[in-house]
């Protein structure tokens, strides 16, 4: 089309199932030589990684007007037209794949999202294959070999792509904007500085780190000498566990010159710990990640130390340098029915470090967050791989909140400058969270569990634009004992002992109800990787009963466009 191969990935692979609703990122252009290649992408370079020919075959577009019903061939100028329209129908004529097909557009926009974030669907015609297994299917169409054997295989092609794999900007356009805006404001003493200086000269110091290298001793002496100074600083063995200290909700950003502020990276919570030139990666549940970041095995390499621990995030950067989650399940290999999907090892990732918490024989948690970031930001060589996660002065709180509220982000974390590390939530920190909100049918209720009293959580659904209730997820958060207790009056007088979703609901011991209730809920963003493959809310929490609206005017419409898919 248009003289080059249109090109979406497919994390879960397209199905013939036309009640699955596959998630298709769209990805650059390729050119058409492209078609039949199968063999390894180097890394550095756009897609790195193995690439098999899956299926092969021919496309025709299909007319968006039918005949009878029927989807009938159209033309390349009608194509064009239903890409920029983000419904795009198509024919596929392929070894595996055969039948009508459309390309729909989501419309949602989620912290991270770059718009690029499509559904595959498969629609109903004598192709159709319910309950379609694609992992019966495991081979090349071409060589009949598997991924392994194609990564193995010493014969392989090998394809240098024109775009090389981008890691974000140091600091993309939207944060190089912010902090220049925000340093005019900023008073022209350092925000985040101690109360003790190194012991040595300037001079000094900097001749200590210039001979020695990255874990060398000569630069372990030169950290060491002024590290034992610092007010908390407590000498001892280097503890093998670290609980992370976690962050208590704000609802509203604040300034205050007592605190400093930063990004709220949207990926995984890691722990490193750094010791005589190995790296060990830990999560915030004591998992021990170290061999799901492999790119992470040279992160001693960017600390000036031969021991230490260090905090932050491992996040996958879109586009414009934005942490997006959704990429970061990509990349890391989303679990469904029980299963590991395969990781996506074209995504590469980031290590955005905030904290230090040992350093060459010195237990740092209980010296404060300005001194901890200051040293911090002196033992860490920033790379392609591993980042200093900024601050900005406590008087900037809630114009950071503003950009990043502009650009689409999760949110952003407040936190005391004289804050100790505890390993345990506090309110020393504060995470200020960008929520959307949305309107909701009530479907159901759950039992509840524990001792929580009434109901567990209400299930929820939106119309799509056939007037059919599509599950969307639950809420139960956002209640209090009398809400419970209303609510559950309420109702158990509408109940039913139909199920009025459309759509499975992967809910446990539900009680339907009649569909005449709407329930307004806040979220932070929308996922697209469930199981059956629709739209879920991500934290939804109830906000109250909506009695100004009626069910029929909840639709998916604006959420994501899902005309024609049946």
């Amino acid at each position: 089309m248009e003289g080059v191969l249109k090109s979406w990935a497919v994390p879960k692979g397209p199905s013939l199932d036309p009640a699955d609703k596959r998630l298709s990122m769209q990805v650059e252009d390729h050119p058409v030589s492209y078609f039949d290649f199968e063999g390894t992408i180097p890394e550095g370079n756009y897609g790195a990684g193995t690439v098999m020919v899956w299926d092969v075959g021919t496309w025709e577009p299909l007319s968006p007007e039918t005949i009878d019903g029927k989807y009938v061939p159209g033309t390349e100028a009608e194509a064009a037209a239903m890409l920029k329209k983000g419904d795009l129908k198509f024919r596929l004529h392929g070894k595996r794949l055969n039948g009508d097909f459309a390309l729909v557009h989501m419309k949602a926009r989620r912290p991270g999202s770059k718009g690029n974030e499509w559904l595959m669907i498969k629609k109903h015609d004598e192709y159709e294959t319910p309950g379609f297994d694609i992992e019966k299917y495991d081979t090349s169409v071409l060589s009949k070999k598997t991924m392994g054997q194609i990564a193995g295989d010493e014969d392989s092609a090998e394809w240098t792509s024109s775009k090389k794999a981008s890691r974000g900007r140091l600091k993309a356009d939207w944060l190089a904007d912010t902090v220049a805006k925000l340093d005019k404001k900023k008073p022209k003493k350092q925000v985040v500085e101690s109360s003790h200086k190194p012991s040595e000269k300037p001079r000094e110091r900097e001749n200590q780190e210039r001979t020695g290298k990255n874990g060398s001793k000569s630069s372990a002496a030169s950290t060491s000498s002024f590290i034992k100074d610092l007010d908390g600083a407590v000498k001892r063995p280097m503890p093998s566990a670290i609980r992370p200290m976690l962050a208590s909700i704000s609802e509203k950003p604040f300034d205050d010159s007592n605190w400093v502020f930063e990004i709220k990276w949207d990926g995984y919570r890691a722990v490193s710990f750094i010791e005589n030139g190995s790296s060990r990666l830990v999560s915030r549940n004591q998992n021990d990640l170290t061999p799901r970041y492999p790119e992470l095995r040279d992160l001693p390499k960017h600390v000036k130390a031969q021991n230490a621990i260090l905090d932050g995030e491992v996040v996958v950067l879109d586009e414009q340098g934005r942490s997006s989650f959704s990429l970061m399940q990509q990349r890391t290999g989303i679990r469904t029915h029980g299963r590991q999907a395969a990781p996506r090892h074209d995504l590469p990732i980031l290590y955005y470090v905030f904290d230090l918490i040992y350093l060459d024989g010195y237990d740092l948690r209980r010296v404060t967050l300005e001194d901890r970031k200051r040293v911090l930001k002196e033992i860490l060589n920033a790379g392609e791989m591993v980042r200093y996660s900024d601050h900005y002065p406590g008087e900037q709180g809630k114009a950071l909140f503003e950009v990043a509220k502009q650009k689409g982000l999760e949110g952003i974390l407040a936190k005391k400058r004289n804050s100790c590390y505890e390993e345990r939530r506090t309110s020393e920190w504060l995470k200020i969270k960008i929520t959307q909100t949305v309107d909701c049918v009530v479907g159901g209720y759950t039992d509840p569990e524990g001792t929580r009293q009434y109901f567990g959580s209400l299930v929820l659904g939106l119309y799509d634009e056939h007037k059919k209730l599509i599950h969307v997820g639950q809420a139960g958060t956002g209640f209090n004992h009398a809400t419970l207790k209303q609510i559950h009056t309420a109702l158990k007088e509408i109940e039913s002992n139909k199920n009025p979703f459309a759509s499975p609901v992967d809910a446990k011991r539900v009680h339907w109800v009649k569909p005449v209730r709407v329930a307004e809920v806040k979220f932070s963003e929308w996922t697209h990787e469930t199981d059956e493959g629709g739209l879920k809310l991500r934290a939804p929490v109830f906000m109250g009963l909506r009695e100004d609206k009626n069910p029929e005017e909840c639709t998916l419409a604006g959420q994501v466009d899902v005309a024609a898919h049946t």
